[in-house]
């Protein structure tokens, strides 16, 4: 049926050669596993009563928990992992009634989920477990109660972080805790994620303190290193489980490209628009669709577009497709998963929402409209097809950016390679100096309490002395400020200046200084939750911005100037070719903001705003005259070509580190100050780094060789939105030169590098 179907497309009259690559990925049957004690007899009669075998992965990680060591489970999505770590939970509680167990999920509607299967679980194996979600949500009235009587409480980081303070109150359940749940752990990396592992450094200290050495399983998608992330999400050490033992259909993934729409092959027909064509026909074919696009208002609009095209095909059909995005009530997110998996919902356009592992069924399609920019991200969605023993379809729906077009030409690169790994920074002293705070605020801090904060343990108890925010005392250091620091920290941001956006008298969101000055400064559009908003003041002193609601069919572009300077070299490699890891000083000036509709600016503006200074990690590569002389011989712009490459290896970072685009900074210069010759930086676009440029300093050589076969295999002339055109440069993409930055980067690969610390 699904090969009939892709058959059916390429026979059509509106087909232009869409389908870049087709992969067949083979069927895998089951393999099971054996325990090596039997389980109580009520959990295998719970399993026995819903004919369960348990997999080869879940009968390891049931036997490594009950040896008591640290499990991290990473297969794939639908792989069964929550049973893996339930299992061990509610038998630790059946052996001991006061054993208790805290499940961390990152988002609501995952953890209203998980309650559900636990729930089910408590009572057709007579557990007295009483298994209660505890979030902001949670009324008042019910907390001491769930506190005093759950033996599984399931909440967020963001709410961990909010009660950590108040841990006398959790007393009996931090005393008894005998597990700590992590479930879907790879969600943990970069600021977010290094938040996170300082968080969980400070539960293990409180633990401590009540006498409780509680065991951990994590749950991962595949990543590259899950021991590793592990160990430094919690300071523990892991046992990995990787092997999937879960039977799964055949699955056809297709790699989609949009048409060109013009004869010098620069512009590509809009991916919105051909991802809507792909989900009316998968929908007019009877085939069960999930849509993954990249936010909330394509969700919306995809929706729109496709109940129009159904409505003139099949009008019946028109209503059978709905969106489904977090900003949605609960009980409207509910109904949707339950007609989704009852069939009554024939197609579902959703952001990464339903990435995670909420249970909707098995489907026959997954639509990815737009590279999701990693590659654990493009499995975890495309996971979602097929999750029984059928066949299923993907396609993935490329934007006209450097990285999808990358794997649209290379699909072997993508099906070839192993996933990214995750990136978790320990040594951010900004991230450091935030959770010691809240350390001191917990409990005094002491010597002992090195082993928990190890990496700048004394560098940030002096720092945040000198700021008067902890003072020593005989039991400790403790905290002396007057705010509560779990106010100051945010989990999702570095700097402690963020800045509060104001609609209507209310909150609308906080945003991080730096984006801020990008987003909410006056004239600005800002976009949320899939609306638009004009900002009318941005008030650095009192770091809030007033907005107000306007349907606005325009948008903003900040533009601002870049100042980079060497500040301290932690290592260079040297070889013919200088490339050096260290510390730099970031200064950016936002100038002017550009009004645009699609592509084309319509106005200028100017901005005055204070230069904003921090500093953090960078690589920079110095190079030689020789390529220099070369690129001028032949009549080129080598300002142009440099340009070119920093762009270009900017949007082929995401490939090794995992990250966004947006998430590094960069500057090419014919000269520069601190180098003296012709130099490009790529930067962490975040105080104190988080960790992406040492992974790219590692890999640099790979990563000019992808960029070089990026710019080689575009089709365009002289550049284009497809290989070294940024959505994002401050100097409108100028200059660039094409054929420049193919001259550098291929004499660049033929200097291998050696380190010298």
């Amino acid at each position: 049926m699904i090969e009939e179907f892709v058959q059916n497309i390429k026979r059509m009259s509106s087909y232009k050669k869409q389908i870049a690559h087709l992969q067949e990925i083979p069927p895998q049957e089951a393999s099971f596993g054996e325990l090596e004690k039997p389980l109580p007899e009520n959990i295998q009669a719970y399993l026995l009563s819903r004919r369960i075998s348990l997999y080869s992965h879940q009968a390891e990680a049931i036997n490594k928990a009950r040896e008591g060591k640290n499990v991290v489970i990473a297969t794939p999505t639908a792989s069964g992992k929550t049973l893996a770590f339930n299992i061990p939970v509610l038998e630790a509680i059946s052996k001991d009634s006061k054993a208790t167990a805290l499940y961390l999920y990152p988002t609501k509607a995952l953890t209203n989920d998980q309650l559900k299967v636990l729930r089910e679980m408590e009572k057709e194996a007579g557990i007295s477990a009483y298994p209660n979600v505890y979030d902001g949500d949670t009324p008042s009235h019910q907390r001491s109660s769930i506190r005093e009587n759950s033996k599984i409480i399931l909440t967020n980081p963001y709410g961990l972080h909010q009660y950590l303070p108040w841990h006398y109150k959790w007393r009996p359940f931090l005393q008894n805790l005998k597990f700590v749940i992590v479930d879907e752990a790879h969600v943990y990396r970069g600021v977010f994620g290094s938040n996170v592992a300082m968080l969980m450094r400070r539960l293990f200290r409180i633990c401590n303190y009540y006498g409780a050495d509680p065991q951990i399983i994590l749950s991962s998608a595949t990543i590259a290193n899950p021991e590793e992330h592990a160990k430094k999400l919690t300071g523990k050490d892991f046992k990995v489980i990787s092997t999937d033992g879960a039977p799964r259909g055949k699955k056809l993934f297709m790699f989609w490209n949009p048409p060109f729409i013009d004869e010098n092959k620069t512009n590509r027909r809009s991916t919105h628009q051909e991802t809507k064509d792909i989900l009316t026909l998968n929908i007019l074919n009877n085939l069960q669709t999930l849509c993954f696009t990249t936010s909330r208002q394509m969700a919306e609009l995809v929706t729109r577009w496709t109940r129009e095209e159904l409505s003139k095909r099949s009008p019946k059909l028109s209503n059978s497709v709905t969106a489904y995005r977090a900003g949605y009530l609960p009980q409207e997110r509910r109904e949707i998963e339950n007609r989704l998996k009852n069939k009554s919902l024939n197609g579902v356009v959703s952001t990464n929402a339903l990435e995670l592992g909420i249970d909707i069924g098995s489907l026959d399609s997954v639509i990815i409209s737009g590279y999701p920019g990693t590659v654990i991200s493009t499995w975890q969605q495309a996971g979602r097809a097929g999750r029984t023993s059928a066949d299923s379809l993907v396609t993935l729906v490329a934007f006209q950016n450097p990285l999808d077009q990358y794997f649209m030409k290379h699909p072997e690169d993508f099906f070839g390679r192993p996933q990214e790994q995750a990136i978790i920074d320990l040594h951010n002293r900004y991230i450091s100096l935030g959770h010691t705070m809240c350390a001191a605020c917990e409990l005094p801090i002491t010597e002992k309490d090195r082993k928990y904060f190890p990496e700048l343990f004394v560098e940030s108890l002096n720092a945040l002395e000198q700021q008067n925010l902890v003072r020593k005392t005989p039991r400790g250091w403790v905290y002396s400020g007057t705010a509560r620091p779990v106010e100051i920290v945010n989990l999702e941001s570095i700097s402690d200046k963020t800045v509060t956006v104001i609609c209507d008298g209310n909150v609308l969101e906080t945003l991080a200084l730096t984006k801020a000055y990008e987003e909410v400064h006056a004239g600005a559009v800002l976009l949320h939750q899939g609306e638009t908003y004009l900002s009318e003041e941005l008030n650095l002193d009192s770091l809030t911005a007033k907005v107000r609601r306007e349907d606005l069919n325009y948008y903003t572009e900040a533009l601002k100037d870049v100042d980079v300077g060497i500040k301290r070299v932690i290592e260079e490699k040297q070889s013919g070719v200088t490339v050096g890891i260290g510390e730099l000083a970031i200064t950016e000036t936002y100038r002017e903001f550009l009004v645009k509709t699609y592509d084309e600016i319509i106005g200028r503006e100017p901005l005055n705003l204070p230069p904003l200074k921090f500093s953090t990690v960078g690589m920079w590569f110095i190079i030689p005259e020789e390529i220099r002389d070369e690129v001028e011989r032949q009549g080129l712009d080598f300002d142009g070509g440099l340009h070119a490459v920093e762009h270009a290896m900017i949007a082929m970072a995401p490939i090794y580190a995992m990250c966004d685009r947006r998430d590094i900074g960069g500057l090419s210069t014919p000269i520069h100050p601190d180098t003296g010759h012709p130099t490009i930086f790529i930067y962490d676009g975040f105080e104190g780094g988080i960790g992406i440029s040492e992974t790219l300093y590692a890999k640099v050589e790979e990563l000019w060789d992808k960029t070089d076969q990026l710019i080689d295999n575009c089709e365009c002339k002289d550049g284009c939105p497809s290989c070294i055109y940024s959505p994002k440069c401050g100097n409108e993409n100028e200059p660039l030169d094409k054929k420049a930055a193919s001259i550098i980067l291929k004499r660049l690969l033929k200097t291998p590098t050696k380190k010298h610390p």
